[in-house]
This record gives structure tokens, C-alpha cells and sequence, in this order.
């Protein structure tokens, strides 16, 4: 646990209204040129974010050009086509404005801006290339409307192969890929509905938890994974019940920041590995939907293994019972504590079928779940094999 590296280079504005910020920060990268990046779904025109961003660059003397068709699970023709724009128009630099899918997309696009070939050329698992990008990527920056991802403060972007019977969907970057700029507003998320926010509050919760799970965990991802899991369950109910609470929307924008700074010191682990594959095969499926599907199953697995450290996670979710239990049921504390969160954020009654997902297929994403992002598994606590994991879809899928 003590050996470990320590690196971040993101300059992170934080707090309600530093979107303006924007117009006279020092920190915005070099050039007169920028693309940003938006979800097909028009929610940054309607809101009137894309107008505000684009009003405070003109105050730098940077024109924009907009590429709006990424996805909620983006997928790569659409970055290959971006980085496309971005070389023939001249863009210097990039811009993801949105959620983690707009983001991720920018950090992808940025890349392969600078790059030749297409951007599975350079993902390491599944059918990638195993390419190394030769060249730096164009400079990034994130401004988050969701407290979900993190992506605003690590280097990771997940982007899912394009075509019907692709089905890898691969979690990829290097340090090329962090963000230059990273500006965390929490007003800009006061409009994000009551399901999406819980969605995405429990991606975090289970970046922050993966994250102190994980064997390459470090005395930094620690501190922070303990604190955002204190603050998301004590703060996601409130704001999934309370939109307009900007102390609410505050405290979950840095639990969602801290839980990213923990997948830059530390990792996912396997969970995620199975969720990049029912998503992969299921593009319909909210992210944080599919973790929070699989996580009693997934986590009962890790208690019925003895995972002694789901005991300080119950102790941070609130559970002060955790204190006085025998370490063979500390997990047991965990797994109350995270139903209670899961009611409260009004998850309780989602099903894997709600989404498509078949028994019959367990086995197929079990297989995709070791190879596609087979690496999560090598920093998970307790060993899973095949069968293992297809324990784990069918207990989830009960």
C-alpha cells in the first residue's frame, strides 16, 4: 500500500458560479480555435449552457465550432469523425461540456486529433490495436453538469466500439489524457432530474468505494474515497428529492470530484468490469443504473469472502453498529447500509430485465467481463473466475 505514485495535473475550479471563470482565467490552453463537445440530446442548448460557454470564450477570443452526436455510451465512429473536424477546421483545443460521455468523448477526440489511424487502434483490450499514441494530445478541458463520473479529474475516458455486434465497451487513457482545465460548477447541475441524479450519484459512490477496495490503493485514495462515500450517502437522497438545493447539489459536485481523484490514485475494480458488459451489450442501460443492479450481488460476493474493509465503508455510510461487529459480519453492515442508500435514492425496485438484459446471455457477459476489461480484475481483492462472475449475473439477476 505504501508504494505508490502520486500525479495530477488538472487545475480544478470549484464552486458555485465558477463557470464564469471561463471568460478571464489565465488557465484556459492557448489558441483561438475550440470544439465543444455536447450529447445528442440537446439538453446544453435548452438549458442555455452551450450559449453561456460559448459567450465567455468570445471574451478570450476563441471562436467555436459544436459537435453534438455523442451518445449516453458514446461510441467510437463519432470520436473518429470529431478528431476529423478538429484537424480540418484547425481546433487547439477541446472542450466537454455535459456529463462523462461528453467529457470522455472530448479527452478521446483530443487524442486522436493529433493522431493517425482510428481510436480502437489504440485500445489495449478486447479487438483494440494496442497502439501507443505517438503524439500529445490536443489540451482538454471538462466542465461537468452531472455529479456522476469524475472524469473531470482523472485521465480515464470509456468509449464503446461502434457497430451492432462489437460489444466491447473499454475504459482507456494515459496521462495525456487528464484534462488541463477542469471547472466543477454546481449550478450547472441544478437542472439534472431526480433518476439521473441518482444514477449518477451512485456511479460516483461506487467509484469511491471500488477505489478503497482496490490492492493498489493508496493512503490519498484512501482519505477521499472514505469522505465522498460519507458525503454521497448523507447528501444523494437529499438531492435526488431536492433538485433546486444548491448545498445539496455542492456537497455531491466534490464527493463526484473527490470519488475521481481516488480513480486517479487508485482503481475500479472488477464491478465495473461487469457493467462495462451489460452496457456493451445493452447501450440503453444508464451506467450507474447497471452498477447499482449488479452491487448487492457483487459486494455480497466480497463479504462472503471475508473483505474486512466493507466494515469502514459501512462505518462511513453512517452505520455505527459497524464498530462493535465481529469482522466475519462487518460485511453484512455494508450490504444494509447500501440497500438503505439504494431505497433512498428510489432504486430499489430497477430489474436487469427492465433493460433487456436475458438470462441466457449471463455466460456471454461473464466472458466479455474478464476479457474486455479483464486488468480491473488483477486489483480486485478477491479472486473471480468464470464461474464466479456468472454467480454473480444470476444472483444480480434474480
Amino acid at each position: 500500500m505504501l508504494n505508490f505514485q502520486y500525479y495530477m495535473p488538472t487545475r480544478i475550479i470549484f464552486g458555485p458560479d465558477s463557470l464564469d471563470k471561463l471568460g478571464d482565467t489565465p488557465h484556459l490552453p492557448r489558441g483561438d480555435k475550440a470544439m465543444i463537445v455536447i450529447g445528442e440530446s440537446g439538453v446544453m442548448i435548452e438549458q442555455g449552457y452551450l450559449a453561456r460557454v460559448q459567450s465567455l470564450l468570445s471574451r478570450q477570443d476563441v471562436q467555436t465550432i459544436v459537435f453534438d452526436r455523442i451518445k449516453p455510451n458514446p461510441e467510437s465512429d463519432a470520436v473518429d469523425e470529431a478528431a476529423a473536424v478538429c484537424r480540418e477546421m484547425g481546433v487547439k483545443f477541446v472542450i466537454g461540456l455535459g456529463g462523462g460521455s461528453t467529457i470522455d468523448s472530448a479527452k478521446a477526440i483530443a487524442t486522436m486529433a493529433t493522431n493517425p489511424g482510428k481510436y480502437w487502434d489504440y485500445m489495449q483490450s478486447g479487438t483494440g490495436g494496442g497502439q501507443t499514441p505517438e503524439n500529445e494530445p490536443l489540451p482538454i478541458v471538462a466542465i461537468p453538469t452531472t455529479a456522476g463520473t469524475g472524469t473531470e479529474a482523472d485521465p480515464w475516458t470509456v468509449i464503446t466500439k461502434s457497430g451492432t455486434d462489437a460489444r466491447e465497451k473499454v475504459g482507456w487513457g494515459y496521462d495525456g489524457t487528464f484534462p488541463a482545465l477542469s471547472i466543477v460548477d454546481p449550478r450547472l447541475m441544478l437542472s439534472v432530474p431526480p433518476r439521473q441524479t441518482a444514477y449518477t450519484g451512485m456511479d460516483a459512490f461506487f467509484h469511491a468505494t471500488e477505489a478503497y477496495l482496490a490492492t493498489c490503493r493508496q493512503p490519498a485514495s484512501d482519505a477521499l474515497a472514505l469522505e465522498a462515500v460519507h458525503l454521497i450517502s448523507h447528501t444523494l437522497p437529499q438531492a435526488v428529492a431536492e433538485g433546486d438545493n444548491l448545498e445539496a447539489r455542492t456537497v455531491m459536485a466534490w464527493a463526484c470530484t473527490a470519488a475521481g481523484l481516488c480513480e486517479t490514485y487508485s482503481s475500479c475494480i472488477s464491478q465495473h468490469s461487469l457493467e462495462h458488459a451489460l452496457s456493451a451489450f445493452h447501450p440503453d442501460l444508464p451506467h450507474g443504473a447497471g452498477l447499482v443492479l449488479l452491487s448487492k450481488a457483487y459486494f455480497g460476493f466480497l463479504a462472503a469472502h471475508g473483505e474486512e474493509r466493507l466494515g469502514d465503508l459501512a462505518l462511513a455510510m453512517g452505520d455505527t453498529l459497524a464498530e462493535d461487529l465481529d469482522e466475519e459480519v462487518t460485511g453484512v453492515a455494508f450490504l444494509d447500509a447500501l440497500d438503505t442508500l439504494i431505497t433512498g435514492v428510489g432504486l430499489a425496485d430497477e430489474k436487469l430485465s427492465d433493460y433487456g438484459v436475458t438470462r441466457e446471455e449471463i455466460p456471454a457477459l461473464a466472458e466479455n467481463a474478464l476479457t474486455v476489461m479483464g486488468e480491473l480484475f488483477d486489483v480486485t481483492p478477491v479472486e473471480m473466475d468464470v464461474d464466479d462472475v456468472i454467480a454473480i449475473f444470476e444472483a444480480a439477476y434474480e
